[in-house]
């Protein structure tokens, strides 16, 4: 990776891949992503609806324990070197019109829009296609 003024937002499932080993190319890339922001040579954004879902997915899904994610969160916001993308009820109701138009999923409108009322139009995801028909946003799979 090469550093970058630029931010990059990191969708759910880099997150949950740095923190699941079950599938280990993944895990370690995803680990190599965060640990280029832990070293300060890039500098990424999160959401707080990517936090959420990770709590959900790390706990329910991989089984790791509350306090554990807890603390995965609370260390990434703490994190200086990760830029906190926080919406509010104006960018909810641009997702529901954005949803409506164009029929990307809900969740994936709000995050879009939630970047581009940000700035942020480059997003590290495993799921490109979704962000297909989002104008203005480039999905990257670094997991590829």
């Amino acid at each position: 990776m090469t550093e970058s003024t630029e931010r990059i937002l990191l969708d759910t499932n880099i997150l949950v891949y740095a923190y699941d080993s079950r599938e280990p190319a993944k895990h370690q890339k995803a680990k190599s992503i965060l640990r280029q922001s832990w070293l300060k040579k890039a500098h990424y954004a999160i959401s707080t609806q990517s936090l959420s879902e990770f709590f959900v997915v790390i706990t329910k899904k991989i089984g790791m324990p509350v306090e554990e994610a807890q603390q995965i969160v609370q260390d990434l916001v703490a994190f200086q070197n990760f830029t906190i993308l926080n919406f509010n009820f104006t960018t909810v109701l641009q997702a529901i019109s954005f949803h409506k138009k164009t029929r990307v999923h809900y969740y994936d409108s709000l995050l879009a829009t939630t970047m581009i009322q940000h700035g942020v139009s480059h997003i590290y995801t495993e799921n490109i296609k979704d962000f297909k028909a989002v104008p203005g946003i480039e999905a990257t799979n670094p997991l590829a």
